[in-house]
């Protein structure tokens, strides 16, 4: 029988409650008052503000001044086991996303949501002679104007939509204007179902001279990411594009669902 090992110390008080604070904002999947995580805790309000402004300090949360919300960062990885739900990206997608860019040569990114935004965790821009943005992983794409957040948006179950749309109609943006313009949003919605997959043809202000196609790679009825291929506008339409190369995303995209599928599989 091993040995119980016991220690003379005493249990850093202070440590432990910032790990509780830390472990209850990973698991919720959207930005947490303050005063809700005290109450998820059972922590006092003033402890809970003062561990969260430790916690931002040192990196691993930030605060969205638009309505005083917090939640982890990519930082947290840095822990070992954070995300590791997006693990699966270096070892089954990555792979892929080379054999995709033999074929379309046209440069392809991976992305996933995080909070409000999708974030790009992996890309073939580095290595497609037809890249314009080499430096793109960690990169945010609002969710209502690029083709990987509408990808996601639009796919994702009715629940997260919605909590979605709640919390990007209270952002002062353009991408908050088109979020309290629900008819347009509706249309938006529509359109990228029917097609089945987002598109974005020079309809972000931040890259007005890009458009892109995506697909969102499911796990079930939840999307686990999104698969973007993005290219000059001036190049093709939209419809060009899909006519092109829409049956090779399909196939890797499928692929990557596959894999995914038999990895949890017993």
């Amino acid at each position: 029988m091993e040995p119980i090992l016991t220690s003379t110390y005493k249990t850093v008080r202070g440590l432990s409650r910032g790990l509780e604070v830390l472990n209850a904002l990973n698991r919720e999947s959207f930005g947490v008052t303050p005063s809700r995580l005290a109450k998820i805790t059972g922590l006092h309000r003033t402890t809970v503000r003062r561990l969260l402004e430790t916690l931002q300090s040192e990196g691993y949360v930030r605060c969205s001044p638009s309505d005083n919300t917090y939640s982890v960062t990519m930082r947290v990885r840095e822990l070992g086991d954070g995300f590791q739900n997006e693990q699966w990206i270096s070892e089954v997608a990555t792979p892929m996303l080379g054999e995709l860019l033999n074929e379309v040569v046209w440069p392809t990114d991976i992305g996933t949501l995080d909070r409000d935004a999708m974030v790009v965790r992996e890309t073939t821009h580095r290595f497609s002679r037809l890249s314009f943005h080499r430096d793109m992983v960690g990169r945010r794409l609002p969710l209502l104007q690029t083709a990987m957040g509408l990808a996601y948006i639009a796919f994702c179950p009715e629940k997260e939509r919605k909590k979605l749309l709640r919390l990007l109609v209270t952002r002062d943006t353009p991408e908050g204007e088109i979020a309290r313009d629900s008819k347009m949003v509706n249309n938006l919605l529509i359109r990228t179902r029917h097609k089945g997959f987002g598109e974005n043809f020079m309809n972000w202000r931040k890259e007005e001279k890009i458009a892109s196609i995506a697909l969102p790679i499911m796990s079930g009825e939840n999307v686990l990411a999104c698969l973007n291929l993005v290219y000059i506008a001036k190049a093709m339409t939209i419809d060009e594009a899909a006519e092109k190369h829409l049956a090779s995303m399909l196939c890797v995209r499928n692929k990557i669902e596959h894999a995914l599928a038999q990895r949890s599989t017993p």
